[in-house]
């Protein structure tokens, strides 16, 4: 996204848009996967409502579907968190992405049409691009953008399926616990070695490389404990319409 999120915000507040659940569950999400947001930060109602300028009702749908995603944890009586997924929890979630999407990268092989082979490598290259300029938002959306469209070309809709939610969960977890003095997770030439198995045809090595590629990633991640106070207006702003 080229503007802040307050920009947007006051552009549709200007157009005489309201402020819908599904504009929460993003910014949430994107603050989430950029690390404004650490693991175990206070999500209240009432603080979100007046930052966002809607009701509780509002916000507490998007409460809803961010914890529907495993962004969020929501339990009875209790303000909602961000998710801090426990050690065990991390590493089954990366053992289940390493199976689920290994197989579909083998399925895969060999299977591509031109074009999206060449979609896809545009999408490598974009992220490339974008490391190279320090763009990690960009460079998280364009990886993010290569995994989620392997799962949707799946031949196996099953696991396509799978794959699309454990690339959110492993995302999530890669934003809240990357290393403090790591800048980027941009692992290079990962995604052009496991593109290129996959015009190969060869199967074996695109699940190596999705193996390889996982792996490295759960090497980055720091799974210590971690305190922290965070400011959500100074996340998110305060976008207020003109009376």
């Amino acid at each position: 996204m080229s503007r802040t999120w307050k920009e947007d915000v006051e552009a549709a507040v200007r157009a005489g848009e309201r402020i819908s659940d599904r504009h929460i569950v993003e910014q949430v999400r994107q603050a989430v996967l950029t690390q404004r947001l650490a693991p175990g930060t206070r999500l209240p109602e009432v603080a979100l409502g007046e930052i966002f300028g809607v009701s509780r009702s509002v916000v507490r749908r998007a409460l809803t579907r961010l914890a529907a995603d495993h962004v969020v944890d929501q339990r009875p009586n209790q303000v909602s968190r961000v998710r801090a997924p426990s050690v065990e929890e991390t590493r089954e979630t990366f053992d289940a992405r390493r199976l689920v999407e290994g197989e579909v990268a083998a399925q895969l092989a060999g299977r591509l049409s031109r074009d999206a082979l060449t979609a896809l490598q545009a999408e490598a290259r974009a992220e490339a691009a974008a490391h190279e300029r320090s763009d990690e938002p960009a460079r998280i959306a364009h990886s993010l953008a290569i995994h989620h469209r392997l799962a949707e070309l799946s031949p196996n809709r099953v696991l396509g399926a799978m794959l699309t939610d454990l690339v959110l969960r492993t995302s999530i977890v890669i934003a809240l616990y990357k290393r403090p003095t790591l800048a980027s997770c941009f692992l290079q030439g990962d995604h052009p070695r496991l593109l290129e198995a996959l015009s190969s045809g060869d199967a074996e090595g695109a699940r190596h490389a999705v193996v390889r590629h996982l792996e490295s990633l759960e090497g980055l991640l720091d799974l210590g404990s971690r305190e922290s106070v965070t400011d959500l207006k100074a996340i998110f702003g305060v976008a207020a319409a003109e009376p």
